[in-house]
């Protein structure tokens, strides 16, 4: 099992995307600076704010490519509060 998730940061003002096999591992790495050379090293607030559950890694890295595609702060705030967008990214990229 995968996931896409999508981190805020309150601090920085910040969202990030990302996909894993490891949510919390991933989320406590990203709090913790684990991450040197990472993006998400600007901040230490990270918060969840969205995560899909994928049936596999190729899904999961296809739908973090649709996402970062969008280059949309509108878009990461539509995910979160319409669960139909979820679905439909789901369907389209069923592999």
């Amino acid at each position: 099992m995968h996931f896409v998730y999508i981190l805020y940061s309150n601090f920085s003002d910040k969202n990030y995307v990302g996909e894993t096999s490891n949510l919390e591992i991933r989320l406590d790495n990203h709090k913790s600076g684990f991450y040197s050379n990472s993006f998400t090293t600007i901040a230490k607030d990270w918060e969840l704010f969205f995560k899909i559950e994928c049936k596999n890694v190729s899904q999961a890295r296809k739908i973090e490519k649709h996402i970062k595609s969008m280059k949309s702060r509108k878009y990461l705030l539509n995910l979160g509060s319409s669960p139909e967008i979820s679905e439909r990214l789901l369907n389209t990229y069923n592999s």
